[in-house]
């Protein structure tokens, strides 16, 4: 009620000595002045019909901003999405033959490559290599401290893998002197897990190759 009684002192809105049908300015109480202390307080009065109202090429503006838009996601797109990380044999680096009395062990050491597509590095958490020799497993390794490969890049390394042949007929084929050749075939199953892009992934590749279980060979040949 006192803010009622407090209006009815000032004279109407727009009107300098209160002549007017119309509501109360609320900013200088149609007084036409503005109190000392309320400068902070003034309220505009823009016409309808103010060019300020209407900006011009509206339609075009919101336009470039969408195509601005969908040109820098698609930039994102193409740099973070995800490629592929691949294993390739190269060759056989040597192996290396122990022979005993009931049984006999080979080294062999292996070169692959492995590529990076992608944009960012990858980091090879953990590689490991299972060897087949006649379709039984014969020896496994596993190597934990590969570095990172880095974008658009392909690394090389070498591997050795121990393989202990208790198999009395690859025994005595090995180490028979009447045959000049002594050629095991062994399947490589090998396993390598990735992390990049905040999250992680297992690249496979299962290859043959041959080797020489009757001599020590250190001249490298292709892995097929």
């Amino acid at each position: 009620m006192e803010s009622v009684k407090t209006l009815k002192h000032f004279p109407p809105y727009g009107a300098m000595m209160g002549h007017s049908s119309g509501d109360t300015c609320p900013t200088c109480m149609g007084t036409g002045r503005i109190p000392r202390g309320h400068a902070d307080q003034l309220v505009a009065v823009i016409p309808c019909n103010d060019a300020r109202l209407k900006p011009r090429r509206t339609k075009l503006h919101v336009f470039i901003s969408m195509v601005v838009c969908l040109f820098l996601c698609s930039l994102i797109l193409f740099f973070l999405f995800p490629r592929s990380v691949t294993i390739t044999p190269v060759s056989v680096l040597s192996v290396m033959v122990y022979f005993s009395a009931d049984k006999f062990d080979m080294k062999v050491t292996n070169l692959i490559n492995i590529s990076n597509e992608n944009f960012v590095p990858v980091q090879i958490v953990q590689f490991s290599v299972q060897g087949l020799v006649s379709r039984a497993v014969t020896g496994n390794t596993k190597i934990t401290n590969m570095t990172a490969i880095q974008s658009r890049s392909h690394t090389s390394y070498t591997f050795q893998i121990d393989l202990p042949i208790v198999d009395n007929d690859l025994n005595v084929y090995c180490k028979s002197s009447s045959t000049k050749i002594h050629t095991l075939f062994l399947e490589l199953q090998m396993t390598m897990d990735i992390s990049y892009l905040s999250h992680t992934e297992q690249v496979y590749l299962d290859t043959f190759e041959y080797i020489d279980c009757g001599t020590n060979s250190t001249i490298p040949h292709p892995m097929r």
